[in-house]
């Protein structure tokens, strides 16, 4: 049960000492008798704001190959412990580079590491029964798992003579021909162009073998019949719901359709930086969407422009707070060799204290969870996120090298105040805060010690050079 927080008077109340980083407390003067008070973080487990944070699970060419799945669920219990609460997996099936495929060149939809095709047995990942046992896992632990899904282009493929385009294409796939489990098999009647529809220039990958969602045939495979993709994925497998790849190759609809018919969780690819875009696309979905608008505006203001006054501009947490699913960094985005499409190193931890305080689902990196120098710090941000994290969002100031945004709370949970500072020098500012008479400390632990709010809730806050604070109530012992 919820802890209701109380508000302390403090009289004329002296800060005495600072803490150290195992123990916040610090002891301070209450009287002229220098009688003393022990003055303690509040217990963050005591507060739970009903949400979590998702884990991607992956990164580009992952290794050691065919045994990512059981390194993975060698690390169930501590991401379940640290606040996730979903898991997405990279594309599960068969692609086409066989072993070294990372899965974005499907062949066989339901090929999860059992069959002899493509060179190989097991997937990159592992086999089957590898992620089977995986799936469990999380599930015991509570957590839902997340699959990836391509259902635009198709690769790997045998060769046939393709009359639409009058010449051979790689476009049958079957038992013999890239499609061992003999599920959904197919051929050039199935993509574009073909009998019943004219090409379509969706698709930037595979174009010749890009699927037409429109035939009824290639619906019932994909989402509608009883061992569609989408059932047996979610029926057989496990998957508790869907992270759409690539959305721009195909309409809006066909995800609309696919929830409609099995619902779940679900976030879509759509990489386009407009957050009226973004709003656009949950209007006609009902999916969530990766928030790229908010992306883009904290690599602006952290890196191209050094300005966080940026950060005032159109986000979709803004106006879809419960369909924006908010990032740092993806396996894409880390490999990316345009520096403007990823958040420079030095202000990953500031980007990610961003996303954990503010509205929308934020999504934590495979890559930059197990960077030792930023797992602790992420740890921590999560630990925050999923307790104090709550109410409305105001911004109480802004300028070019400093960011301070409020969390309202509710009447049981004292919200927060995010304080980012992106100069080279330790700042301070007077805010009004919610919180009067009361003692706070910075829950981040990069600024040690407590400070006291005065009786209208005025307080000067700090936050480190190139560094962040997160401030919120605490306790007397």
């Amino acid at each position: 049960m919820k802890k209701i927080y109380r508000f302390f008077c403090l009289g004329l109340a002296i800060m005495a000492s600072c803490s150290s980083d195992d123990d916040q407390s610090v002891v301070a003067d209450t009287n002229d008798n220098t009688q003393k008070e022990i003055i303690s973080p509040i217990e963050l487990s005591d507060y739970d704001n009903g949400s979590g944070v998702m884990m991607q699970t992956f990164y580009w060419d992952v290794e050691p190959r065919e045994e990512w799945w059981t390194n993975l669920s060698g690390k169930i219990d501590d991401w379940a412990e640290s606040g996730v609460d979903r898991l997405w997996l990279p594309v599960a099936t068969k692609g086409a580079s066989g072993g070294y495929s990372m899965g974005y060149d499907p062949s066989d939809y339901f090929d999860f590491g059992e069959f002899d095709q493509h060179g190989t047995v097991e997937t990159r990942f592992g086999s089957r029964q590898e992620l089977e046992t995986l799936i469990e896992k999380a599930h015991g632990k509570g957590l839902e798992v997340i699959a990836d899904i391509v259902i635009n282009h198709n690769s790997g493929g045998g060769e046939e003579y393709n009359p639409y385009r009058d010449k051979n294409t790689y476009t049958l796939f079957d038992e013999l021909h890239g499609n061992a489990s003999g599920m959904f098999n197919r051929n050039f009647e199935n993509f574009y162009p073909n009998s019943t529809s004219n090409y379509d220039d969706g698709s930037l990958f595979y174009a010749e073998q890009n699927l037409d969602h429109n035939q009824e045939y290639v619906q019932n495979w994909l989402w509608k019949s009883e061992n569609s993709v989408a059932k047996y994925y979610k029926n057989v497998m496990g998957f508790d719901g869907w992270r759409f790849d690539y959305v721009l190759g195909y309409e809006p609809w066909v995800v609309k359709a696919w929830l409609d018919e099995v619902g779940g969780f679900s976030v879509s690819e759509l990489w386009d930086g407009n957050a009226d875009v973004l709003s656009q696309y949950v209007d006609q979905t009902g999916s969530g969407v990766f928030d790229f608008a908010t992306f883009y505006k904290l690599e602006e203001a952290m890196d191209r422009f050094d300005d966080l006054t940026v950060l005032e501009g159109k986000m979709l947490w803004k106006t879809h707070p419960d369909k924006s699913v908010t990032f740092a960094a993806n396996h894409d985005t880390e490999k990316d060799e345009n520096e403007d499409n990823r958040i420079a190193d030095e202000n990953k931890l500031k980007a990610y204290a961003y996303i954990l305080t503010h509205p929308g689902y934020p999504t934590i990196f495979y890559s930059d969870y197990e960077n030792e120098a930023f797992k602790e710090p992420l740890k921590q941000l999560v630990q925050i996120h999923n307790s104090l994290a709550i109410g409305d969002a105001e911004v109480l100031y802004v300028d070019n090298d400093e960011y301070i945004m409020k969390r309202a709370g509710t009447d049981d949970n004292p919200g927060l105040i995010l304080y980012i500072n992106t100069s080279g020098n330790t700042k301070k500012r007077t805010i009004k805060s919610a919180w009067n008479n009361s003692y706070l400390m910075d829950y981040t632990k990069n600024v040690h010690g407590s400070i006291t709010s005065d009786e209208n809730g005025e307080v000067l806050i700090e936050a480190p050079a190139n560094g962040y604070s997160i401030w919120s109530i605490a306790k007397v012992n």
